[in-house]
């Protein structure tokens, strides 16, 4: 008779994969844990956006669950999404519809991002990433078998044409580029990113231009009223935005991507198996995104960038962010302390900080978040102007 299987018995470590086994924990996710085990912190480390969705989306979103509108949509997004999409990319990037280019909504723009390199990368390629860089970016390569190449952008944050050439080799498949950045906030001028597209076109290398916070430019930095951008420069490069940060509905997961066709369905027919399609009701609401006016809640993240900038002047190095959410300032050399050290000496003040080595491959700064109410930001700056005092 056989026996009962015991309870516990089964070995799950020696079933899991090499490549689940390769992959660690966020460092931000860590910080936010620990935030959620300590009384009233003054937690600046997670970029979740601190204002409510606008009115009219949410109306829009109601009315789209209330019309039932509940089941799957087409894989590449709801007809009505995609066309306000390529509205905008006209408008913006003078992208139309039907000359070559195709787009796809997904699943957040990690979820384009994922589907990217699933679609392009294998063993042994090579993908360029900017050092500092988004904790996810080296990970979805590893995923995927690649290799990530870290391009050194410091002191200035700033991933330049002539940084990047010399790392391509002949399994470089992919330079991914991220402006306005996290975790710096630094934006790219038009003309650095133009000689970004020529190399990359030159050495028959794709482009991967995330832009989740394109919306989210600082004044300071726009040209010609507008983010500076790869895509009105060339076609032929994979363009991602979304608009979970900058509209303040990181959990509703929207993104899309746009660029040459052949990409694009290739990467709806992965999507089609991973994810089938970003949340319907939520896409029949985003349409409402591109007319709602982010130049109120920018001009109050520019206060919050100046309160930073003024709080630690002369106390460390600190490149001004010129979008996003975030700032990356260096520890003071003075106190001989790593990033990791800064953080776990700050946080016995209440004060949650992300180390600089969860983004970078050098663990010499740490992140804040903009995102925070201004009184909360004041007191984690009162924090840092004290532990950097020594």
């Amino acid at each position: 008779m056989a026996t009962a299987h015991r309870a516990g018995a089964l070995d799950l470590e020696r079933l899991f994969s090499r490549r689940a086994l390769s992959i660690d924990a966020s460092g931000i996710r860590r910080a936010f844990e620990l935030g959620a085990s300590i009384e009233d912190p003054i937690n600046l480390s997670i970029g979740q956006p601190d204002f409510p969705v606008d009115d009219r989306v949410k109306k829009a979103a109601i009315r789209a669950i209330e019309g039932n509108r509940s089941g799957y949509s087409l894989t590449q997004g709801l007809p009505e999404l995609r066309t306000s999409i390529w509205r905008a990319l006209e408008a913006d990037l003078g992208w139309r519809h039907g000359e070559g280019e195709d787009l796809i909504v997904t699943v957040g723009t990690t979820g384009a991002l994922v589907l990217a390199v699933l679609a392009l990368i294998e063993d042994g390629d090579e993908v360029i990433l900017p050092d500092p860089y988004f904790v996810a970016y080296p990970q979805f390569v590893k995923m995927a078998g690649g290799r990530a190449v870290f391009c050194n952008t410091y002191p200035d944050f700033r991933m330049t044409a002539d940084r990047i050439a010399a790392l391509i080799t002949p399994k470089t498949k992919m330079v991914m580029v991220n402006s306005p950045s996290n975790p710096c906030g630094a934006v790219l001028s038009a003309r650095e990113l133009a000689d970004i597209v020529h190399l990359c076109d030159e050495r028959g290398v794709l482009l991967v231009t995330d832009e989740i916070y394109d919306a989210f430019t600082f004044p300071d930095a726009l040209e010609g009223g507008r983010c500076p951008s790869p895509a009105r420069l060339s076609k032929s490069l994979l363009l991602v935005r979304g608009f979970g940060k900058s509209y303040g509905c990181t959990g509703w997961r929207l993104g899309y991507a746009a660029g040459p066709r052949a990409l694009i369905q290739r990467m709806a027919i992965l999507q089609q198996y991973l994810f089938v399609c970003a949340p319907t009701p939520l896409q029949a609401a985003a349409s409402e995104f591109f007319h709602v006016d982010l130049a109120p809640i920018i001009a109050r993240f520019v206060k919050r960038r100046d309160m930073v900038v003024e709080a630690l002047d002369g106390l460390t190095t600190l490149v001004a962010p010129q979008g996003a959410f975030y700032a990356f300032i260096e520890v003071p050399k003075h106190l001989g302390l790593t990033g990791t050290q800064f953080a776990e000496r700050v946080v016995a003040q209440k004060l949650i900080v992300v180390p600089g080595g969860v983004f970078s491959s050098r663990d010499t700064h740490f992140r804040i978040s903009l995102a925070a109410p201004e009184e909360k930001l004041a007191a984690g700056l009162e924090v840092l102007r004290r532990v950097m005092s020594g």
